[in-house]
């Protein structure tokens, strides 16, 4: 059976849905799986092998471009797919499967989209209360999955491997000490600050972790730099040169290996989160508005710190700098003490 999978834009939804493609190739493992997504997902999908093969999305997010997906629609008849999975919930997400003519296209109701799917699911959201539950449940017949409890568990966590080859190649091309081990930061978060634990806080953790003899590494895109030059330069000089800012310096294949090569992570609510999730590494995840009861790290590595509860749907707090409170109020001394206990008791690097 051949099978296109229409797949998120968003990082840590990309590593979420791993866990449909898993579950899809356990249930049948002739299945051919192949994923349409935006061309940064390559190196993720890369490393499933439950991915036959990776299709460019060429459409930016957000675009109808109806005629374009018209198109591509025509060029994939010639696949033969007999089945497709819309993980979207967008009308536009839908048209390509549509346009494609395959026979079963599945996927949940969304916006509107009455006829561009024919296996048109009807999300209870307190039935399926995790996003991963959710995607997990279209590898089944709707008629036999009504809620979370249905689906065989465990379900199938998001799972990453990475060579020691390619951990020494790219530690030494970015010049990491290999006397010292690495704890990954991941201080950036999409939406604005209000998700980010404060750069002074990470800060601190940083001197506590560099006097105990390990070496930062800082993770993130070009519009994290500042936030990694903001924690480097709340140091003192003699530690800075045991921090290295590597956000926006690497690709994203390269900060997946790198991130496999640390001790343990400290991050925000964030895609770098569940990648470091689905490498297994020791984690310490930091929520603050947002909400770890639809998008927690899937791994029995993870700790999660948050000081509220519910979900606050806020992009900017109304703290200094924009951070929210919630989070200025978990203190370095709390993850410190976390993360240790995480390092005492993993098989770490």
């Amino acid at each position: 059976m051949k099978t296109l999978i229409i797949g998120p834009s968003w990082v840590g939804d990309m590593m979420m849905s791993q866990s449909l493609y898993r579950t899809l190739k356990a249930n049948n493992p002739a299945v051919e799986i192949e994923v349409m997504a935006p061309a940064w997902c390559r190196p993720l999908l890369a490393r499933m092998p439950e991915v036959n093969k990776a299709l460019p999305m060429p459409l930016g997010h957000g675009r109808l471009a109806i005629g374009q997906r018209y198109q591509l629609g025509k060029q994939l008849q010639a696949e033969h797919y007999q089945q497709a999975i819309v993980l979207p919930n967008s009308l536009k997400s839908a048209l390509i499967p549509f346009f494609a003519h395959i026979p079963k296209r599945t996927g949940w109701r969304g916006e509107m989209r009455y006829g561009l799917l024919n296996d048109l699911r009807v999300l209870d959201k307190t039935a399926f209360p995790l996003m991963v539950q959710r995607y997990a449940a279209l590898a089944y017949d709707k008629q036999k999955i009504h809620s979370a409890q249905d689906i065989p568990q465990p379900i199938l966590w998001p799972q990453l491997s990475v060579t020691e080859t390619e951990i020494a190649e790219t530690t030494a091309h970015f010049n990491l000490a290999t006397d010292r081990l690495t704890i990954g930061f991941c201080p950036g978060a999409e939406f604005g600050p209000a998700k980010r634990w404060p750069h002074y806080h990470y800060a601190e953790l940083a001197k506590k972790l560099i006097a105990q003899g390990y070496q930062i590494a800082l993770f993130g895109s070009a519009k994290d730099r500042q936030a990694g030059d903001d924690i480097t330069h709340a140091l003192p000089d003699e530690m800075q040169i045991y921090c290295h800012n590597l956000a926006g310096n690497t690709e994203l294949e390269q900060a997946v290996i790198l991130i496999a090569s640390c001790a343990a992570i400290v991050s925000n609510d964030s895609g770098l989160m569940h990648i470091a999730a689905a490498l297994n590494k020791p984690l310490i995840a930091l929520y603050g508005p947002s909400s770890p009861d639809f998008t927690p790290p899937l791994s029995h590595q993870a700790k999660v710190i948050r000081l509220i509860t519910g979900y606050h749907k806020i992009r900017k707090g109304d703290a200094q700098q924009g951070y929210h409170q919630s989070l200025i109020d978990i203190q370095p001394e709390q993850v410190l003490t976390e993360l240790n206990q995480l390092l005492a008791s993993g098989d770490n690097r």
